[in-house]
């Protein structure tokens, strides 16, 4: 899966320099996650770093509409 900004984002930009798959760009009015770049940082942290950083609780999610197996990330990220 990837993950994905929801509404509730305040555009801090404190997620955009944590990635490190370069995956999250500043959108009209919220920040956006690429799906085909996100990897929810699978072998890089024990966590996505996006939602280490976000001081809005429940601002990233994972995408309910991008299901992926456990590979799958990690094959992005190769």
């Amino acid at each position: 899966m990837a993950m994905k900004i929801v509404a509730e984002c305040i555009s801090c930009g404190a997620c955009e320099p944590e990635c490190p798959n370069q995956a999250i760009t500043a959108g009209d009015s919220i920040y956006v996650i690429d799906p085909e770049k996100c990897t929810e940082c699978v072998g890089a942290y024990d966590n996505p770093r996006c939602t280490e950083v976000c001081p809005v609780d429940g601002c990233i999610v994972v995408d309910p509409d991008r299901p992926e197996s456990q590979d799958e990330p990690q094959a992005k990220d190769a």
